[in-house]
This record gives structure tokens, sequence and C-alpha cells, in this order.
């Protein structure tokens, strides 16, 4: 039976919802690379999860709506020769992304207004150069 998923300290994903294909890597493996079945598909419906509290499920689908198909979540691992290897790091990837996508959304920015020092700096400045391009009048003496 496969282990659970911890997502950050939000909730944990029980292992009987995640389902899990495995094919043929491609890239190095020697004599083994077209008989082991290293390459790991990771599948986590989201849309269907008892796991995932219903607010969060909207933050989470609103965000990954472009990764969803039919509320599913797939990630791939090749990039080892294991499939044990490949596994974990689909787990680690996929805990990773719901904690990313579960995240509430940054505080709003408070507007402010630019102090007066800064107001005189600016004013200051625009005055120098144009006193600089005023000085460029192009008046020759002949």
């Amino acid at each position: 039976m496969a282990e659970d998923v911890r997502v950050g300290a939000r909730f944990v994903i029980p292992g009987a919802e995640l389902r899990e294909r495995f094919s043929r890597s491609s890239g190095p493996g020697g004599q083994g690379v077209n008989t082991t079945d290293s390459r790991v598909e990771l599948s986590f419906d989201v849309a269907s999860s008892a796991a995932i509290p219903p607010a969060l499920k909207e933050r989470i689908t609103a965000r990954l709506g472009t990764r969803l198909v039919d509320g599913v979540l797939t990630i791939a691992a090749s990039e080892y020769r294991s499939q044990l290897m490949n596994r974990d790091a689909a787990r680690e990837r996929l805990a990773d992304v719901l904690t990313k996508a579960s995240a509430p959304p940054p505080a709003k920015r408070r507007p402010t207004k630019p102090s007066r020092g800064s107001k005189e700096r600016r004013l200051a400045a625009k005055k120098r150069r144009s006193d600089v391009k005023r000085g460029r009048g192009g008046r020759y003496d002949d």
C-alpha cells in the first residue's frame, strides 16, 4: 500500500487516493534500460479528494486550473534510474505543488504617498536637468 503524503502543515493525502503508473524512462540506463519501468506518473484527484478541506480545494483548483485534467493532477518523474527514487521525487513534487497552490494570497499592498524629502529631491533633480538642457542653446560666437 502506498504511504501518505504530507502537504505542509495543512493536510495529509492518504496513499489510497494516489495512483501510480510506471513506464519506461528515456535516457541512460545500460542493459536494463529497455526492461525496467523506472518512470513514475503520480496522479491525484484534487476535485474528489476528501483529504482537502473545502476552502483549500477551491483555492487549489483555481490556481492549478491549467494543470488539472478533469480535476486530476498528474506529476511525472523520470530523472533517476531507480523507480523508488522516482516515486519519492514525484511525491515530493506533488507535495510542493499542492503547498504552493494552497498558500494564502499575499497581503494587499497599502498605498503610501512619497515623502516630502523625496518630492523635493525629485524636483531638484528635474531643475538641474532642465538647467543643463537650457545651457545647450546652440549659441555660437562667430
